[in-house]
């Protein structure tokens, strides 16, 4: 995750509430279609059930009222009523609607595997309707059934043989099992059938301008939430960092930044502009101490060097390059022990001053030769001190010439 850690502030923030709404939207729309689902299947089970009632009740009522009106008319036998009636109930729908019998004397209404097992349920009492999604080879359908009970109306055509119309003996001989029903008896059931994809034709064009609108509604979230994350905490928190970048390039303590809150990024800016005043401040006062301080050294009728352990020197004053015969600009990282006559000796002693604190160097005054860059001897009289900055030490030596009559 190094390419993360990587990134922009802002690109992170972007990421991650992007994946969030992501995660977010697909949970909804998860939940959404299987709500939707659930309620088209609910529709489908009413519209199905009040078709299947409408049929049995139909035929139930014909079957009740007609007497011998079908010897003349076979389109009052109460399964073609309940049949015709079924074909204008569902005209320019999906839905599929037949009558269907264990007991089926037309090879064309042979009941489907799906029929012929809820027909069984039906026969053995355990349920008088079903409904489910059945697959086949060619599509997925919402199936329905509903079983019909023989009536006591109903055994006038379908009881004794004996008994029935001139008619339905006339087409059923004797022996046949369109006779024998019992009162109570399932003969059969409404089945109703709906292909999947015509169901959720509806529910599908309503789901998808359901994530259409929510799909606009989270990038608007995004939108409006990175803008007001922007500008309350991205933008101070990039000023702040363009600060400090100014500050590291320049030097410069002068920058501000404009405190709009009293947050914690409102106190963060508060602490950093806090920060820049007192460096600023620190820095004006250490750039008049050394004016003050290179003022004093070219004052000086002595000579004054600072230097490292090394002998690099490090700052010098007028005095010190006539005395080593050098403008300050080639002085400055030249090695003092090159000057001194006794170099080494000296380069021991501080070495020795660092190593246990000793050496007869450091905070005494010795007679010294230094021999300019023409090869001039001049005789002084050497004042060594130490101080530190950074935990490097520093050494300043006072040279005095022989023939000064003051000193520094």
């Amino acid at each position: 995750m190094s390419w993360f850690a990587n990134l922009k502030i802002s690109t992170k923030f972007n990421i991650i509430l992007s994946l969030l709404l992501v995660f977010v939207f697909l949970a909804a729309a998860f939940f959404v279609y299987h709500r939707e689902r659930a309620l088209i299947d609910r529709i489908a089970v009413d519209n199905a059930r009040s078709i299947a009632r409408q049929i049995i009740e139909t035929r139930d009522y014909i079957s009740s009222v007609v007497k011998g009106e079908p010897n003349e008319n076979y389109n009052l036998v109460p399964q073609v009523v309940a049949t015709n009636v079924a074909k204008r109930l569902t005209r320019g729908s999906d839905y599929y609607v037949r009558q269907v019998s264990l007991r089926y004397r037309n090879p064309d209404n042979r009941p489907d595997p799906y029929e012929e097992e809820m027909l069984k349920l039906f026969a053995a009492k355990k349920s008088t309707e079903t409904y489910r999604i059945v697959r086949t080879d060619k599509e997925q359908s919402f199936r329905y059934m509903l079983s019909m009970v023989a009536e006591k109306s109903c055994l006038e055509c379908h009881g004794r043989y004996e008994d029935a119309p001139p008619f339905v003996r006339a087409r059923f001989p004797k022996g046949h099992f369109s006779y024998n029903y019992q009162v109570g008896e399932v003969i059969g059931a409404v089945s109703v059938s709906i292909p999947l994809a015509d169901l959720y034709r509806e529910a599908g064009t309503d789901f998808r301008l359901d994530l259409a609108t929510r799909g606009l509604t989270f990038c608007l979230i995004i939108f409006v939430m990175g803008f007001l994350v922007r500008r309350a905490i991205i933008d101070p928190l990039r000023q702040v960092s363009a600060s400090i970048t100014h500050v590291a390039a320049t030097g410069s303590f002068g920058d501000r930044i404009p405190q709009r809150s009293r947050d914690e990024i409102g106190e963060l800016v508060a602490a950093f502009n806090g920060m820049m005043e007192e460096l600023d401040l620190k820095t004006r006062q250490r750039l008049e101490s050394e004016d003050r301080y290179r003022n004093v050294l070219e004052m000086a009728q002595s000579a004054i060097v600072t230097f490292l352990a090394d002998g690099k020197l490090i700052i010098t004053n007028r005095r010190a390059e006539d005395l080593f015969g050098l403008p300050k600009g080639e002085l400055l990282g030249a090695s003092i022990y090159t000057f001194l006559a006794d170099g080494d000796g000296v380069r021991e002693g501080i070495a020795a001053y660092l190593r246990d604190g000793t050496g007869g160097l450091v905070g005494e005054t010795t007679s010294r030769k230094i021999r300019d860059i023409r090869g001039r001897i001049t005789e002084v009289e050497m004042a060594l001190s130490v101080s530190r900055s950074d935990h490097n030490p520093l050494f300043t030596a006072i040279l005095r010439e022989h023939n000064q009559h003051s000193a520094y």
